[in-house]
């Protein structure tokens, strides 16, 4: 059953799910903006344009006639999706799921308006006047996003008036594809934030992997943990909103749906239909299979018996500080300590605050998860990124 793979989108977590679909024979074409992009470096063949050209985006497709086309990020023209499945081209998870969620209006009113989840309180602004009066009506501090955008660029928190124009530019700058338009988020005074890789299947029921916990700054995620400590009742709460909203959106593959934990129950924050960033603690050995190997068993309708817990785990990034090509140092430091790996993207060029690798350390489940956390934080800091 081998099939052929466009793969939209193809950095790091790319990367890891080319490596999955090479390990059972399928066929990747991996397509970005820049040749030499992390996941081209272990696909079968690659192609740069740039994915908001709805024609060029027409030219990859209908060049290599694939079986599935996986989208990685959001910057594309998801619209063609609904002719691609029109043309029996499966789109994963969904054209109906990657159009809403790759736009944070769609599935924030999917999720709010249509299935009734507990949300914070939002509003939309298409310039800064509109910013002015979204941030006076849902209150201070507030959080704006960009309706397209991703690792949280864009993102910024309002305290107070002198803010708001800053924000605005800020947005705009961050926001990809070209959508003008933000969200603005009352603040959720939440205890933690979790991802529940949630992983939907064609001809089986829906799955859900042990809850992750993270730590985000400049709006992306700096460590990632699992398990997280959850309380049951929270548990329930996540799975039934990750079951309505996944089956709303259809196709199979994994989700990455974000929550905030409250003292007052579970918020519904995000959703993306693809591996998550947070996810990458998986590749600690933490599950029976990976996020990337769960996406693409779960696209090829193999059947998955069980997500099982094997060990705690945790994930930290390793950073670039100044912009130009990459020297790692440190390599021979993080290799020589015990229950510990890394991996290193492969990207061809470095900016500050750019993910560059993560630190990958696991114990046994006896472990408490914070210790596992420091010592991943600590393995990330012996690998040094600088710019020849």
């Amino acid at each position: 059953m081998q099939k052929k793979i466009v793969l939209l989108g193809s950095g790091e977590l790319g990367k890891e799910f080319v490596i999955a679909a090479q390990r059972i024979g399928q066929t990747v074409i991996a397509v970005d903006s820049y040749e030499g992009a992390p996941a081209m470096q272990v696909a079968d063949g690659f192609e740069v344009i740039n994915m908001l050209d709805g024609a060029a985006l027409d030219a990859v497709i209908a060049k290599y006639q694939p079986d599935f086309i996986v989208p990685e990020i959001e910057a594309i023209r998801t619209e063609r999706f609904y002719d691609y499945e029109k043309q029996g081209i499966t789109v994963v998870p969904s054209a109906k799921a990657a159009n809403f969620t790759m736009n944070r209006k769609a599935i924030r009113d999917l999720a709010a308006k249509e299935l009734g989840l507990r949300t914070a309180n939002y509003r939309y602004a298409t310039s800064a006047e509109e910013l002015q009066k979204a941030v006076a009506e849902v209150g201070m501090p507030c959080v704006v996003k960009p309706l397209m955008s991703s690792s949280g660029k864009g993102q910024s928190t309002i305290k107070t008036q002198d803010d708001i124009e800053k924000a605005w530019k800020y947005a705009v700058e961050g926001s990809r594809g070209d959508v003008v338009e933000v969200i603005v988020e009352a603040f959720v005074n939440f205890n933690s934030e979790i991802t529940l890789l949630t992983v939907t299947q064609n001809n089986n029921p829906t799955l859900f992997c042990p809850p992750i916990g993270h730590r985000q700054e400049r709006g992306d995620y700096q460590e990632s943990w699992q398990p997280a400590h959850v309380s049951d009742a929270a548990i329930d709460e996540a799975q039934d909103m990750a079951r309505k909203v996944t089956e709303a959106l259809g196709g199979a593959g994994i989700f990455g749906v974000e929550f905030f934990l409250a003292d007052e129950g579970v918020y519904f924050s995000e959703l993306s239909p693809r591996p998550h960033d947070t996810g990458m603690v998986t590749l600690a050995g933490t599950q029976n299979f990976n996020e990337f190997e769960l996406h693409l068993r779960a696209i090829l309708s193999l059947p998955i018996a069980e997500i099982t817990l094997e060990k705690t785990g945790a994930s930290a990034v390793i950073l670039a500080t100044g912009s130009g090509k990459p020297k790692y140092t440190g390599m021979e430091k993080i290799a020589a300590l015990p229950r510990t790996d890394f991996r290193i993207f492969g990207k061809p060029t470095t900016r500050p605050y750019r993910r560059m690798g993560v630190a990958l350390v696991n114990d046994t489940l006896q472990t408490p998860v914070e210790e596992v956390v420091e010592k991943a934080k600590d393995a990330a800091k012996l690998v040094v990124v600088s710019e020849k």
